[in-house]
């Protein structure tokens, strides 16, 4: 499989892999653009492989990974700044890279809202600044904290540093502004500024910065407010949350507020009736681009009735109502000096190309992914050779082409592990085709997967364990004494047992840290149902399905004993059905549940691990609704909301909406031309609702 083919026309293992792939990458991309403030990526590519990880989930959902990128959105705030907690979630956008794709963004908003195409649409078009997102509370007009993105939920709290920016008032001028609101925007940096500030960074002998975006982040997050004061940085508002009061009924109608309220806002800024109207200002400001004086990387619809965008609300990290339509990327050319092997977590080789580095488009790079030996193939690329490379289409570079032969040797994908010396094998599907990756057979038995497995279980996704991270887990797998989960809770036993000295007397340990290490360590005995399931690692089992899980089952034993029965009945058992019949889980995560039980030695680690862990259940939802808790099931046509509406105002109420019924079905909502599950809900008793009784029942 190749970056270039088609979402249609790949295949179930091809999705699967690159789904991995995406996630992988798109993390530590994260890690480098939120919390270092050096990008390894330009938003473009960034923004790019996030739409392709969408495509592909949105064609085949039962392969969405429970860590896939459309649930995440930022990285962890970083030590050093008081913690601030958002009022209402900071989430990023879904992105466009074509004008089919925004068609299909305004097709999609119409059908949510059932809107006929004689009714206007009207959205509003404006630059997406380059910049580092910021939010700012406002109380009785006053200014209260600034808060940089974080994880989307915690951000850093930078006050301090953000009452020295001009652009950012103290009090708001004007007057019909609620008592409380949080505005948002993006803090940048122009050109002239950016390109005298590496001026006389340089002249004093200090590192000078990459880009804008990485000159204004870093400013910003200073812990010294003078540097921050001596740094030209801008704001531009352009959005808001957690509103005391409304203020304004469209979204064009609320940044012209901004601007009476003394903030600076994007001329360019347009609003448009038609999608050809949008592309026209597309256009346009992509015209101007060079021009403006800072960076931009696309242009940001949004739907402008305000009441509109309340009722399309959000998706896991974007909202429904805006999009983000991409500036096409850059190519260069450089010469492939290596191809070295990765082995991942799952056993997976993945080829590696290292370049010799070149800048495209203000980020030097020097490494890019070649996917699998089938792409090596059909590129025909080989060390030495001359390629063109582009900086879209996938985090990071995708070789397009060679450009020159470079006269090497053809290079072959070894038939072994690097890493452990196992065979390493194209596992052949039921229809006889070989797995587009090929995998490592050693397992646990190579450190590679180990390590990761490993590395996984103690992040801050899973359990969490303070102290112990990447640095740690290999230590402890290179000594001996870690080599599965359990291990990590009889550290002290099993140090003991290989006959090494206590951990306090370790390189790099002494008696205080080691006591906060096991500590640390105790404090995760007892560990929340989706962290556990999550930290088992479990292929397609993620931790939005882990949450999902938790959700319906609520306590683990009753979960694990529905997968035994699953593995013993399989896929037509009414275990199996449970499993899938949760909505937005499928067949591939009860498949991989099912096939991890099926599995003795998965068998005896969760056993032994167990034995060291009590799993927490998980707390009903709690609402005063009178669906809170409730499963509930819709069916047939839904007349005065879309399906998708309804399942969005179940999950508000604090329903849990399944997509099959069965005996633990509460509720059957059932529109005009519903058929058998309707028939099966009456067999079994369950409560039936028509649309009215419905909206009678949660109160509107």
């Amino acid at each position: 499989m190749s970056e270039a083919t088609p979402v249609e026309d790949l295949t179930p293992d091809e999705a699967a892999a690159e789904l991995a792939r995406l996630a992988a990458i798109i993390a530590e991309a994260d890690a480098a653009y939120y919390q270092e403030d050096a990008p390894v990526l330009t938003d473009a590519e960034y923004d790019v492989a996030r739409q392709r990880n969408l495509a592909i989930e949105a064609r085949f959902p039962e392969l969405k990974r429970e860590d896939s990128p459309s649930d995440r959105v930022g990285a962890v705030a970083q030590d050093g700044f008081a913690k601030a907690t958002h009022a209402a979630p900071m989430l990023s956008l879904d992105n466009a890279f074509s004008d089919e794709d925004v068609t299909e963004f305004a097709g999609r908003i119409r059908r949510f809202l059932g809107l006929d195409e004689s009714e206007t649409l009207e959205l509003t078009a404006e630059p997406k600044i380059d910049g580092l997102s910021l939010s700012l509370t406002y109380e009785k007009g006053k200014l209260k904290r600034a808060a940089t993105r974080g994880n989307g939920l915690v951000g850093e709290d930078v006050t301090a540093n953000a009452l020295t920016l001009n652009d950012i008032p103290t009090k708001l001028a004007g007057k019909d502004w609620p008592d409380f609101i949080e505005i948002r925007g993006e803090v940048y940096m122009s050109h002239a500024d950016f390109a005298a500030l590496n001026a006389r960074e340089d002249q004093a002998g200090r590192k000078t910065f990459a880009n804008p975006r990485n000159a204004a982040a870093g400013s910003l997050r200073q812990l010294d407010t003078e540097i921050t004061k001596s740094r030209p940085l801008n704001f531009f508002a352009y959005a808001w949350a957690a509103e005391s009061a409304p203020f304004a009924e469209t979204q064009s109608e609320a940044v012209a507020k901004f601007a009476e309220w003394g903030f600076q806002i994007n001329p360019l800024m347009a609003t448009a009736a038609t999608v050809d109207d949008l592309i026209a200002t597309y256009r346009n400001i992509e015209q101007k681009r060079a021009t403006l004086g800072y960076d931009i990387d696309g242009v940001v619809y949004k739907v402008n009735r305000l009441d509109w965008q309340q009722r399309l609300g959000f998706v896991s990290r974007a909202p429904r109502w805006a999009i983000a339509h991409k500036f096409p990327a850059e190519k260069a050319t450089t010469t492939l000096e290596e191809i070295d092997i990765q082995v991942g977590r799952t056993g997976s080789l993945t080829p590696v190309a290292r370049l010799m580095p070149v800048t495209v488009g203000g980020v030097v790079v020097s490494n890019a992914t070649l996917h699998n030996e089938d792409e090596i193939a059909r590129l025909g690329v080989k060390p030495g050779d001359t390629v063109e490379i582009q900086r879209a289409g996938d985090v990071i570079p995708q070789v397009l082409r060679v450009v020159q032969d470079g006269g090497g040797k053809v290079w072959a994908m070894p038939d072994t592990c690097p890493v452990c010396g196992s065979a390493a094998v194209r596992e052949i599907d039921d229809k006889g085709e070989a797995d587009v990756r090929r995998r490592c057979t050693g397992g646990l038995v190579c450190p590679a997967q180990a390590v990761e497995r490993l590395k996984h279980f103690v992040s801050r996704k899973a359990l969490d364990i303070d102290g112990i991270g990447a640095k740690q887990v290999q230590l402890f797998q290179e000594k001996g004494v870690v080599k599965a989960p359990q291990d990590i809770f009889r550290l002290a036993a099993r140090i003991e047992a290989e006959g090494l000295p206590p951990l306090e007397e370790w390189e790099g340990f002494g008696k205080a840290s080691a006591k906060k290490l096991f500590d640390a360590i105790n404090a995760r005995r007892t560990v929340p149902f989706a962290r556990f399931l999550n930290g088992l690692g479990i292929r397609h089992v993620g931790q939005t399905t882990s949450q999902l899980y938790a959700r319906h089952f609520l306590n683990w034993a009753p979960f694990w004993e529905t997968v035994v029965r699953a593995a013993e009945g399989g896929q037509e058992s009414e275990a199996f059905a449970e499993l899938t019949g949760i909505d937005g889980v499928g067949k591939a995560a009860a498949g991989a549940l099912v096939d991890f039980e099926a599995e003795p030695h998965n068998r005896d680690m969760l056993s032994a691990l167990l034995e060291e862990i009590t799993v927490e259940a998980e707390e009903a939802a709690s609402s005063d609704s009178p669906v809170a808790g409730k499963t509930i099931v819709f069916t047939g046509t839904l007349e005065r909301v879309t399906r998708d509406e309804a399942k969005a105002r179940a999950n508000a109420l604090g329903a849990k909406v399944s997509g099959s019924v069965s005996a633990k079905t509460d509720i059957l909502v059932a529109g005009p031309g519903a058929g058998s599950k309707l028939k099966k809900a009456e067999s079994l008793g369950v409560q039936t609702l028509t649309e009215d009784e419905w909206f009678e029942l949660i109160g509107g």
